[in-house]
């Protein structure tokens, strides 16, 4: 299952570098004979997107590399030496992030490629296929202290079956995260609006000190995501399965 939206083109954080001056007027996009007004709005607001900008400047995949930098200083989430399993992982923000915050081990998974990265292991499978468990396991060579999912389902527009879609990734990760962490360990994975089901969130607080419902500044205003973090993982291997 594919994550990351690569039109998430992560960038910018807050800061002169990230914002829009009087002399960077706003770029418009003409509509070509071949191009939807729909496509064409898209690009605009790509060219627009003072975190897009900041993600090229920068040399990060995608925009959303911004949102786990801003998770990571709300609650300081990534620390030297750790082992991080990144689910849907395309284009490869959240991995090069994580290895930039220090991270010794990154097992970067996704149903699409992934150009490499240094210090990072990819995989290219489907998180819902039987084998991929067992192939994270294997990469990782030990426990994990931390499991990111940016998993996403494609949308359909009915925003109770988004919902349900993207509950089921997220309960998924769940089931797995909790057979890998270390005690101490955290779990980040992305609802939409509406944040964690009751069963999920209850079997997240019995397994973690703390659970935090949190939407980054550089997650689009007009967007649903909010991200569910969870750390002090207390060893629990409960399972929603």
């Amino acid at each position: 299952m594919s994550k990351k939206d690569t039109d998430d083109g992560k960038g910018g954080k807050k800061g002169s570098s990230g914002r829009r001056s009087a002399r960077d007027p706003k770029q418009r996009v003409h509509t070509a004979k071949r191009r939807t007004g729909g496509s064409t709005k898209w690009l605009e607001r790509q060219l627009n997107d003072p975190y897009v900008r900041e993600a090229q400047r920068l040399g990060y995949r995608s925009r959303a590399a911004f949102k786990l930098k801003e998770l990571d200083e709300k609650v300081s989430l990534i620390k030297k030496g750790m082992s991080v399993i990144d689910l849907g992982a395309a284009p490869g923000g959240w991995s090069q992030v994580a290895v930039e915050k220090g991270a010794d081990k990154v097992i970067a998974l996704d149903l699409l490629a992934i150009d490499p990265i240094p210090g990072v292991t990819l995989l290219q499978m489907d998180f819902m296929d039987d084998d991929a468990p067992e192939a994270l396991v294997m990469a990782l060579e030990g426990g994990a202290d931390m499991v990111l999912s940016d998993m996403a389902p494609n949308t359909t527009g009915h925003r109770n079956t988004d919902h349900i879609r993207i509950m089921m990734l997220a309960e998924a990760a769940y089931d797995f995260a909790a057979q890998v962490l270390k005690p101490g360990g955290a779990f980040v994975t992305k609802v939409f609006q509406g944040g964690a089901q009751s069963e999920l969130l209850v079997l997240l607080k019995q397994n973690f000190e703390k659970v935090r419902h949190i939407k980054p500044p550089s997650s689009r205003k007009d967007s649903s995501e909010q991200y569910v973090v969870a750390t002090g993982f207390r060893g629990g291997t409960d399972s929603l399965s």
